[in-house]
């Protein structure tokens, strides 16, 4: 056996020929009132299956947004990682909320859904989620769903075209009482089994001639059914269709509603005939599921009488034929000036009464738009080359400063606001001040830069760079200034000045933040760290109990060494008024540890931390001579100093050696302009 026999053999042997029997599954229109009394759900409407989809995949709250919820749907389905939607909870909630007042036919299951936002907010990813979700939830048990067929005399099976559902063949004067007796049977009372709308016109030419045939006796009709399983798929052109509007000469409504198939009316004789038409219009499809109208907007009106009859009636009307029942979600998704022109435009003002719009802005939280381009830029996706680190974040802290309006608030900065809205706490600002600014900027994130823009910038700078083993910030921000030049969507020169500006504001935060990393990564010595510790808590009790500290070396009495406090104390802005507050908040701290049986350890006091490691920074960092690396010679003792923060920096902060380097060559460069500044005063 050759070898790729026998990979097939152990694939085969994988496959679960049970499973592929189940949901392959046909059988009797009786049979099928059994497996509806066991599970009534398999009636659903296309809306409630939706929903359950949705549902199914679970929620949780979102920490400190008093009362955001998010769904698991839209995070990563399947942990493909390709389709997750950042951010937008707000957003999703509200579709949800449509989904979910459809599904109990509250009214919104007669409109449209229209996605409205800006170019690249994800209007587009969150219809193909949605698409791709009833794929794979109708292949599960409880997303099933059936659809029927016509026994020839033959043997062969003619397949109701619109796939639609086996209860419809249920004459209207008996629903009533098969429903009762379904629902009766089934025992059931969180969903009651309802018999809505009729089947398509082939199906119903198909009935009658068999009703005469059968006398008028509708059950042996359907001892002729075959019920089958039936799965969604796009590509199969099953309960999923996406309709894009072409060029408006090209368009003909037939697109939609389907079309005469002249071929077969030298057969049947008459264009009348329903099997001489092919129900193949995107309505017919997305029978059952769901339709994704692409820039819905731009639709001849021909399209639009369609669009709402399918909306409020659930009707579509085929040529030559009478009315015909669909059941299907429509989703619909367009940008800023298209939907400008429906609002202006008077004889759209049907479609406008029979729309439910949903902003779907743009991130403006800084965590959630990182995420989104380290959804692409990985170790895993960029291989052979290192991403510096804040590379990513620097790039979306200027795609969210873009999309954020000038806050009113006196004394706030744009860079601030971003913060704010990132959930980092500042002085004088409340949750509610952050709820106000938000309430206050009504139209934020509805403009501003694309993430598509920043991730083909970023993608440029990987190729452009090809001597450098490592992408950093500055790369990538000259990679987004220049592209501002011949941007197409950016208007105006004083549009394109604002965008320059928070490139320069961002350049600044990336240093603050580096500088800081570097410092810390200097001061990351634990031993050095734990003696300034000690000796600064020494000092803090006997200043707090009044007392004296012992001088080690001399082993006298001493008073407690105030500049020694008020040197640590300042790197963190305690003031002079506030030492006294500060200090017995640390000795309370640490008496409470000790009640529990807790000793005190700084690393659990985010605060004191940091300002340990500011004041070791600053002790260590004229031995180290850290502005000596702009300098063309480095002597040994210096080198060696210099390589043991490097290596600090690759093991606890990501970088890797180029990186590294760089790095504290441009802290280093930031120094030495600051001692030339110092001297020259």
């Amino acid at each position: 056996m050759s070898n790729g026999q026998a990979f097939l053999s152990q694939v085969s042997e994988r496959q679960d020929p049970e499973q592929f029997r189940q949901e392959h599954w046909q059988g009797s229109f009786a049979e099928y009132l059994d497996i509806v009394m066991r599970n009534p759900r398999v009636t659903r409407s296309a809306y409630q299956r939706l929903y359950d989809m949705i549902m199914a995949e679970g929620s949780y709250p979102v920490e400190g947004s008093n009362g955001l919820v998010r769904y698991r749907f839209f995070d990563d389905p399947q942990n493909e990682g390709e389709d997750a939607i950042f951010g937008l909870t707000k957003p999703l909630m509200e579709l949800v909320n449509v989904f979910k007042s459809a599904a109990l036919k509250y009214g919104t299951e007669r409109r449209v859904l229209l996605l409205h936002g800006p170019v690249g907010s994800s209007k587009s990813t969150i219809a193909r989620l949605l698409k791709r979700g009833l794929e794979r939830y109708c292949r599960a048990n409880s997303g099933a769903l059936y659809t029927f067929g016509w026994k020839e005399d033959d043997g062969s099976i003619t397949w109701d075209p619109m796939h639609g559902e086996p209860l419809q063949l249920v004459p209207a004067h008996a629903r009533e009482d098969v429903c009762a007796y379904l629902n009766r049977e089934s025992g059931q009372d969180d969903y009651q089994i309802e018999i809505e709308g009729d089947i398509c016109p082939l199906s119903r030419y198909y009935f009658k001639e068999r009703l005469e045939k059968f006398a008028g006796d509708w059950t042996k009709v359907l001892d002729t059914v075959v019920v089958k399983r039936l799965f969604l798929s796009e590509q199969d052109r099953i309960g999923v269709g996406t309709f894009q509007p072409k060029d408006e000469k090209n368009q003909d409504s037939t697109e939609l509603t389907g079309d005469i198939n002249y071929r077969k009316i030298a057969e049947y004789g008459t264009e009348s005939d329903p099997r001489a038409f092919n129900f193949d219009g995107e309505f017919n499809v997305s029978n059952r599921g769901m339709i994704e109208f692409i820039e819905v907007l731009k639709l001849d009106v021909a399209f639009l009488y369609d669009l709402l009859g399918a909306s409020q009636e659930h009707k579509i009307k085929p040529k030559k034929f009478a009315q015909t029942d669909i059941d299907t979600v429509i989703v619909g998704h367009t940008n800023e000036p298209e939907y400008r022109k429906l609002q202006s435009n008077e004889f759209m003002e049907a479609l406008r009464d029979r729309t439910i719009k949903i902003d779907v802005p743009y991130v403006t939280t800084l965590d959630e738009e990182i995420k989104i381009y380290k959804k692409d830029y990985n170790p895993e996706r960029v291989r052979g080359k290192h991403i510096a680190p804040h590379t990513l974040e620097v790039a979306a802290m200027w795609a969210v400063l873009t999309r954020l309006e000038e806050p009113k608030h006196h004394g706030l900065t744009l860079l601030q606001k971003m913060k704010l809205y990132n959930g980092k706490s500042l002085p004088g600002f409340t949750t509610e001040n952050v709820k106000q600014l938000r309430k206050e900027a009504r139209r934020e994130g509805m403009e501003g830069i694309s993430p598509r823009y920043v991730q083909d910038k970023i993608s440029n700078a990987l190729v452009v760079n090809t001597t450098a083993t490592s992408l950093n910030p500055f790369m990538v921000l000259n990679e987004l200034e220049s592209g501002l030049t011949h941007h197409s969507l950016i208007h105006n020169d004083e549009l394109r000045e604002h965008y320059r500006q928070l490139i320069s504001v961002v350049k600044e935060e990336y240093t603050d933040i580096v500088k800081n990393e570097v410092q810390r990564a200097i001061a990351a010595d634990e031993d050095a760290l734990t003696r300034l510790c000690g000796n600064y808590i020494d000092n803090v009790k006997a200043y707090t109990q009044r007392e004296k500290v012992k001088n080690k070396f001399t082993g006298e009495d001493e008073e407690p060494d105030e500049r020694l406090m008020r040197s640590i104390e300042d790197k963190i802005d305690i003031p002079e008024s506030r030492k006294d507050d500060f200090r017995r908040e640390i000795m309370n701290y640490i008496g409470a540890l000790a009640i529990d049986g807790k000793s005190f350890n700084y690393r659990t006091n985010e605060r004191l931390q940091k300002a340990l490691e500011m004041k070791l920074f600053e002790d260590q960092k004229d031995t180290i001579k850290l502005t000596s690396l702009v300098s063309q010679v480095v002597d040994k003792d210096t080198q060696e100093k210099i390589d043991i923060v490097k290596s600090r920096l690759i093991r606890n902060y990501g970088y890797n050696e180029e990186s590294a380097t760089d790095v504290l060559q441009y802290v280093a460069s930031i120094f030495a302009r600051g001692d030339a500044k110092s001297e020259g005063k």
